[in-house]
């Protein structure tokens, strides 16, 4: 670990800059900013307007795209108003470049160093492509919210957040790598559990995109049935032709699928806890494992409470928040269980 010190302090760094990235890309959501800004540069736009004249041709560019035109026409809005919300976009992507440049510059530095051995660099390399991945599929949402509905697609925003939260994990996934470099037999079955609470956990975060997407955590905000009493609301089952669209395009069905889920979570999690107390596991195997537990817990306690409470924006931010925690306890405790 002390060979590799700075490398790992590399890769976590970028990490924690993942990780403030997603949680103001939350804000950005939560207070309907992100079709401020409605063209994309690399290079330029670097920092916001300078002027009261360049803030005034960024609000008259974006009078011509359809959220201003059918919603914030009719709100009074203000320069004042596009100032705020302009504010958060640029500030998501700011961090994203900023996360290109801590990425790529130490990358070519520790390459030049001969820090890397050949296994790390092919894994810096697919995080490199990742990143410019999350950049584009963020650009993508974006771009599908310009065109004449003023709302992005769930779809493509599920895919720029669970990418997100992909790179995060692989990243601090690699960094483990180098913090635990001696390997050691495991029990296969509960590398296989844990297999199968990552991949139920990742599908529940692609299905929180949709949610976000889609706005469907606005309607039946009750738990632990749905309304009326339902465990499966009849809503469900009319919004859409067929069940398949309901569940990835209908808010009913797609709230149903996400409540649903988080059971299924929390059930493989301790599935993984009782059957690891029959084992002989390490202290980090162990803490791990107990720490996933936790968290698991307190994320369906917020999921609960955010959906009873209508998504107010601080409880919103505080389920995000924690389901970044849930998905690093989830990646430590798979690895101490791989290696």
């Amino acid at each position: 670990m002390k060979k590799n010190k700075s490398v790992i302090i590399w890769l976590l760094s970028g990490c924690v800059l993942i990780f403030i990235m997603v949680i103001v890309g939350g804000i950005t959501r939560l207070t309907n900013s992100g079709l401020s800004m409605t063209d994309w540069h690399l290079i330029t736009d670097t920092l916001p307007p300078l002027t009261e004249a360049k803030w005034q041709e960024a609000f008259n560019q974006y009078k011509q795209f359809p959220e201003y035109k059918l919603i914030n026409v009719h709100n009074d809005f203000t320069l004042s108003d596009y100032k705020f919300i302009y504010f958060w976009e640029w500030f998501h992507r700011f961090i994203g470049r900023a996360i290109g440049m801590v990425f790529i510059v130490p990358f070519i530095y520790f390459l030049i160093r001969k820090k890397l051995d050949n296994s790390t660099i092919k894994k810096c390399v697919i995080l490199l492509g990742l990143g410019g991945l999350q950049g584009f599929f963020g650009w993508f949402m974006v771009k599908s919210g310009l065109i004449d509905n003023p709302d992005v697609s769930h779809f493509r925003l599920a895919l720029h957040l669970t990418t997100a939260f992909i790179t995060f994990a692989y990243t601090f996934w690699v960094a483990l790598d180098l913090i635990y470099p001696v390997k050691r037999n495991v029990e296969k079955s509960l590398r296989s559990i844990a297999r199968y609470a990552l991949f139920f956990l990742l599908l529940q975060i692609i299905y929180g995109g949709f949610v976000a997407g889609l706005n469907a955590g606005l309607i039946h905000n009750h738990w632990p049935l749905m309304s009326d009493g339902q465990f499966i609301h009849d809503s469900v089952f009319l919004e859409q032709d067929s069940l398949l669209l309901s569940f990835t395009e209908g808010k009913s069905g797609v709230q149903f699928v996400h409540r649903t889920l988080a059971y299924v979570v929390v059930a493989f999690i301790l599935f993984l806890y009782f059957k690891s107390r029959k084992f002989n596991l390490d202290y980090n195997q162990r803490k791990g494992i107990q720490t996933l537990v936790f968290l698991v817990f307190v994320q369906f306690a917020l999921g609960v409470f955010t959906l009873l409470y209508g998504v107010p924006l601080w409880l919103g931010l505080i389920h995000q928040v924690n389901a970044f925690f849930l998905l690093s306890a989830m990646t430590y405790s798979l690895h101490r269980l791989s290696k």
